[in-house]
Parts: structure tokens; sequence; C-alpha cells
């Protein structure tokens, strides 16, 4: 059975600004959470029914563990992506166990199955638990994109609908817009990490339909025609260039974006607040359906 969206990860260089940014976009976002020292990471969490956007920054580098022969390093992958600039920087599946086999037999990784716990706030302040086995692959022609799935030990602790009702309505990531010279180059790694052979072509470049959202991959072109702002710039590979919300309520997402200060453009249906203002990712916020 194909993989759908867990969580994207939005990494920035202020985690404060980062969740003030994303309350001014109309999300509830929660607390400051901590990750192991060999990470060096804290987040938020903007939560929405069975995905969630993990707002990343590293609060400590000097205990990040480097890569190793069999191992991913989520804390080395993201300093060095926060060398070069803030936006996406991950993309998760959900994870169901054994992912690593899968990937290690598909050759799109060879790591071991990361383990970690953390403790958790429920929507009262009490304190929880939730753990999580992360499984890693990755793309030789994506060195800039972080690929794995999570697969949530307490699922019935992290989950939690008081968390996921926001002003602007929004109540799903229907798509994760990847940039890439040549889309139609990815198609076997996202087959092989999505876990289906369905492909779309499309106009732009490629979609991946997962059982929860899609990966459309386009080029640099299309990118700035859909949006009406810069693509990222490709030369190293692809990247993961913005996220489409959808909204229950159209309206209410303009007023809520108008409440925040947010300046945005209206345009092919959708919100689209660029990436000048995002902190590196392009957000649009368009209608359900």
């Amino acid at each position: 059975m194909p993989r759908g969206f867990d969580h994207i990860v939005h990494a920035v260089r202020d985690l404060d600004a980062a969740a003030e940014l994303y309350r001014r976009l109309g999300f509830s976002v929660g607390a400051r959470n901590h990750h192991p020292r060999a990470w060096g990471t804290q987040n938020h969490i903007v939560q929405l029914p069975n995905v969630f956007v993990e707002l990343l920054a590293v609060a400590d580098a000097a205990g990040i563990a480097p890569h190793g022969e069999r191992s991913f390093s989520f804390g080395a992958h993201n300093r060095d992506f926060l060398a070069q600039g803030e936006g996406l920087s991950m993309i998760a599946l959900e994870g169901r166990g054994k992912d690593a086999d899968a990937f290690r037999s598909a050759g799109i990784g060879d790591f071991e199955t990361y383990e970690f716990e953390r403790e958790a706030k429920r929507p009262d302040g009490t304190p929880t638990k939730v753990a999580f086995s992360l499984a890693f692959a990755s793309d030789p022609r994506a060195p800039d994109i972080g690929f794995f799935t999570a697969q949530h030990h307490y699922p019935e602790n992290f989950w939690n609908p008081a968390f996921q009702h926001h002003a602007n309505t929004v109540k799903a990531v229907s798509a994760v817009i990847m940039v890439a010279e040549n889309p139609a180059a990815h198609q076997p790694f996202l087959s092989a990490f999505v876990g289906q052979d369905i492909i779309k072509a499309t106009l732009a470049g490629i979609a991946v339909p997962t059982p929860r959202g899609v990966i459309e991959v386009i080029t640099p072109g299309a990118f700035q025609a859909q949006f009406g702002t810069a693509p990222p710039d490709v030369a190293r590979g692809p990247k993961l260039a913005g996220l489409r919300f959808a909204v229950e309520d159209f309206a209410a997402a303009i007023k809520a974006l108008k409440a925040g200060g947010i300046a945005a453009q209206v345009r092919m249906g959708g919100i689209v607040v660029g990436s000048e203002k995002a902190m590196g990712a392009t957000l649009v916020l368009a209608p359900a359906g």
C-alpha cells in the first residue's frame, strides 16, 4: 500500500519568528519541543488531521551527530540545509514498520531505523510521551532534500483535534511542490519512496499521488508561471519549494491573513504567500477539492 504524507519540515533560523509567522497566517501553533542532543534541534508543530508541518531550528549544533555509513543524521542535514538558506528541508511519509528494509531492497537507502521519544504536551498543558521510528531514504540527485518515514508508537498522544482547528480553515496539505530541472528523472526514486508505480505526467512535470496528498515535481519555469514568485536555485539539484494547503472556507482564509497583516496575492484560485515572506517556502491556500 502506498505511503501518505506524515509531515513536512520547514527549517528556519529563528523558531520564534516562524511560529509567529504561522500564527499570523491563521494557524494554531503548538508548544516548543526539544529533540535529542544528537540532533540539536527544537520545533513547533502545526497539526492537521493525520499530517503536520514541523517548524524546526537548530538550537545547539555542538552535539549534532555526523552522518554515518548506515546512519542518516537528521540534525546534520538540517544544519547544512540552513547554512544555505531557509525553507522546506524534508518530507516524511507515514511509516508502517520495516520501511528501512523496503528502501534497502529498492536501492534507495541503506540506513538503520532511528528510534526516539520525547515529551509532548496535551492541550491542557499536561505532559505526555510520544515516540517514533524513522526510516531514511536518499536520492543522490537531490542532496538538499531529506526523505524518510515516521511511524508513531503513541499516536493517541500525538494527534489531537484540539490542535487541528485553524482560523484560516486549513484542513489538509494537498500537495508538496518540488522544483527540478528534469522532473521525470526523479520518477524512479519517488515511486520507490511512496511505494507505488502510479505516476502522472503533467504539462509542468510529474505528479506522484499518495493516499494523503500529492508530490508535484515541476520545472523552475512552471513554478514561476503558477505562483508568480521566483523558483529556488536548483543548480545543486531539486528543492522542496512549496506547500499547497486545502481550506474549507476561502473567504475565512483571506480574512485570517488580513487579520495577521500578511501580504499575499490571489493567483489561479489560491492565496499565494511567496518565499520571501514565508521564510524560504512558498505557501498556497486554496479551496479544498
